[in-house]
């Protein structure tokens, strides 16, 4: 159990199919009473899940207690269509979006280019964002540096960018290293950026899965912790509970270290998620239960 109070958000990812609409919604029902800070709803490549995340965020805001907060990226689309976006979130009474540069259409690792009438990079999305008024601003971190940056020098001054632009929160990828967390934090600080960083926690759900999520997007795998799924590929029910305890073991060590706020990537899995949170002292809310 976490030796002080946390605060937690939720990642959530559009649904495809009626089927997946289901299990999101009973997945944000399970977590809806620990009470999250705010949850977020993932926006696809090229804009490709635009509609989806707009009206799963609509219903957020009319059918629960949750703050949403809403991605958004600069990918295949104009100034003007994005601007629409952000004027339709106001309408829908969000407040908080996750500005991103998002990545290319045909995915990571292929070459990123812009749209020709959009915002050419991160920092200019968010200055649009703030300047819309009314919005908090999340945007992206990276303690392992993010896969196109040549050194730390160009990634700490791209979050600066974002900052001065108005960015209010910084939300890292996963990771796995708490090491590497703190001197991301370390050099960040020392840079005079003050937000928030928030670290991202991701539960795994698969070691396999989430070994090759990382891989293609520049996150360690300690070798303890393959070592603690190894012979698990087909104990689906002692592999989830290696996850709850190595999750929970890890946000408990960052805890230690002076850290409050943490973001799960849920991938609509809520079991697995409450579980790491009741492991970490949270219980329902009487009111949002």
């Amino acid at each position: 159990m976490a030796s002080q109070p946390i605060r937690v958000s939720f990642e959530f990812f559009p649904p495809k199919t009626a089927k997946m609409e289901e299990s999101l919604w009973t997945s944000i029902r399970r977590l809806e009473p620990l009470a999250p800070d705010f949850v977020s709803v993932t926006y696809g490549a090229g804009g490709s899940t635009r509609e989806r995340t707009h009206q799963t965020v609509a219903r957020l805001v009319k059918e629960t207690r949750l703050k949403p907060a809403a991605h958004l990226t600069c990918v295949a689309a104009s100034r003007e269509e994005i601007d629409a976006v952000v004027a339709s979130y106001r309408e829908a009474g969000v407040h908080h979006i996750v500005a991103l540069r998002g990545d290319p259409p045909e995915g990571v690792g292929t070459q990123y280019e812009a749209h020709p009438q959009g915002y050419q990079r991160t920092e200019d999305l968010v200055g649009a964002i703030a300047s819309a008024g009314d919005f908090e601003v999340s945007v992206s971190g990276y303690p392992e540096r993010h896969p196109e940056s040549p050194d730390w020098a160009h990634e700490i001054d791209t979050l600066k960018r974002k900052v001065d632009a108005g960015a209010t929160r910084a939300i890292t990828q996963f990771f796995f290293d708490n090491n590497l967390f703190e001197a991301y934090l370390e050099r960040v600080r020392a840079a005079g950026i003050t937000i928030p960083i928030v670290p991202g926690i991701v539960p795994v759900h698969s070691f396999k899965a989430v070994s090759g999520f990382a891989g293609r997007c520049g996150t360690s795998i300690p070798y303890a912790l393959a070592r603690r799924f190894e012979g698990l590929e087909n104990d689906a029910k002692t592999h989830e509970l290696v996850a709850a305890a190595v999750a929970a073991e890890q946000v408990d060590d960052l805890v230690a270290r002076g850290i409050s706020d943490f973001h799960f990537y849920t991938m609509n899995r809520a079991d697995l998620v409450y579980a790491i949170c009741h492991l970490l002292g949270l219980r329902p809310d009487a009111a949002a239960a």
